[in-house]
C-alpha cells in the first residue's frame, strides 16, 4: 500500500497546486466583499492566454517561454476579471449572475479565438515543465519520496505565493483594510479606507491567480488548451468554503480534493480500490464538503459582507 501512495502522491500534488492558487485568489476576492463564481472562466482564460503565448514563443525558440506564458496568463486574467469588478462594484450587479456570465463568456470567447488562431478549438504546447527530483531532499526517508520526488517547479512557486499572501493578509495594513472591506465596509469607509479600490484589488488578485492556475495546468500535466479546466474552478470555490475562508484551511481542503480526485482517476489500476464504483470515488469529496457545510454552518467563517453591494452614501 505504501508503494501505491508513493506512486500517486506526485500526481495528487500536481493536481492540487492549480486548485490551491485558484482558491487563494477566490479567498482574496471574498475577503474584500465580492463573491466570484467566475473562477472557472478565469482559469479557462488563463489556460488560453498561456497556451497561445507559449506555443508562439516555443515556435520561435524564445528562451523562458513557459515563464513568460505564465506571466501573460496572470496579466490577461487580471484584466479579464475587471469585467466582474465593474459589474459588481460600479453597477451593483448581482455578483453570482456576473460571475456566471464570466464563465459563459470565457468558454465561448476562448474557443472562438483558438479556432481563429489555429483552425481548431485546441492549442498544444510543445513542452511543459518536467518533474524532477530535488537533490538530497528526495533521499529523506518517508517525506523525500512523497514531497521531493518528481516535483514541478510550479509547486514551490505556488507554495511561496501562499506564504507571502498569507502574511500579506494577516500581518500588514493592506490585509487589514481588505478584510475590513469584506466584514464591515461602512466602518472601513468611515475610517478612510477606499472600499471600491480595495474590492477592485481583491477581484484583480482573484483574476490573476485563477488564470495562473489555468496556465499551470497547461504547463504541467495537460499540455493542451481545449476550452475547459474540467470544473476545477468550481472545485476551488468548494475548497474555499470547506477551508472556512482561511489560507491554511484552503491548503488542507485542496490537498484533500487533490488526493480524492487522483484516487478516483487511478482507482481501476489499484486492486484495493477497483471493487469500489468509480462514480462513488468521484463524488466522495463533494459529499464530504456538503456534510462539512451542514456540520459547521452555524460557525461559518465567511466574510459578513461578501456578496453585498456597497453604497458610500449609506451609514
Amino acid at each position: 500500500m505504501w508503494g501505491i501512495i508513493e506512486q500517486i502522491f506526485p500526481y495528487a500534488i500536481a493536481y492540487t497546486i492549480p486548485l490551491l492558487i485558484a482558491a487563494l485568489g477566490a479567498l482574496y476576492c471574498e475577503r474584500s466583499g465580492i463573491v466570484n463564481i467566475g473562477i472557472e472562466g478565469l482559469m479557462v482564460v488563463g489556460s488560453f492566454a498561456g497556451a497561445l503565448t507559449i506555443s508562439k514563443l516555443q515556435a520561435a525558440n524564445v528562451p523562458g517561454a513557459l515563464w513568460i506564458g505564465l506571466l501573460v496568463a496572470a496579466i490577461v486574467g487580471m484584466l479579464f476579471s475587471l469585467l466582474h469588478a465593474f459589474a459588481s462594484i460600479n453597477l451593483n450587479a448581482n455578483q453570482v449572475i456576473s460571475g456566471t456570465a464570466i464563465n459563459m463568456i470565457a468558454g465561448a470567447l476562448t474557443v472562438f479565438l483558438a479556432r481563429n488562431f489555429t483552425g481548431s478549438g485546441n492549442i498544444r504546447v510543445t513542452l511543459g515543465f518536467i518533474p524532477k527530483d530535488i537533490p538530497v531532499l528526495s533521499q529523506i526517508p518517508i517525506i523525500g519520496p512523497l514531497l521531493f520526488t518528481r516535483t514541478y517547479i510550479t509547486t514551490w512557486v505556488v507554495l511561496l505565493i501562499l506564504a507571502i499572501f498569507t502574511f500579506l493578509l494577516y500581518k500588514t495594513s493592506f490585509g487589514l483594510r481588505l478584510r475590513a472591506c469584506g466584514e464591515h465596509p461602512q466602518a472601513a469607509a468611515a475610517a478612510g479606507v477606499n472600499v471600491y479600490k480595495m474590492r477592485y484589488i481583491g477581484v484583480m488578485i482573484s483574476g490573476a491567480f485563477s488564470a495562473l492556475g489555468g496556465a499551470i495546468i497547461l504547463v504541467t500535466y495537460s499540455n493542451e488548451f481545449n476550452g475547459s479546466v474540467a470544473g476545477l474552478g468550481f472545485l476551488a470555490i468548494a475548497a474555499l468554503i470547506f477551508g472556512q475562508w482561511k489560507p491554511l484551511g484552503i491548503l488542507g481542503a485542496t490537498l484533500f480534493f487533490g488526493f480524492a480526485t487522483t484516487l478516483a482517476n487511478v482507482s481501476q489500476a489499484i486492486p484495493e480500490l477497483s471493487s469500489i464504483p468509480q462514480v462513488a470515488l468521484k463524488v466522495f469529496p463533494y459529499v464530504v464538503t456538503l456534510i462539512a457545510l451542514i456540520i459547521f454552518s452555524k460557525s461559518s467563517q465567511a466574510p459578513k459582507a461578501a456578496g453585498e453591494t456597497f453604497d458610500a452614501g449609506k451609514r
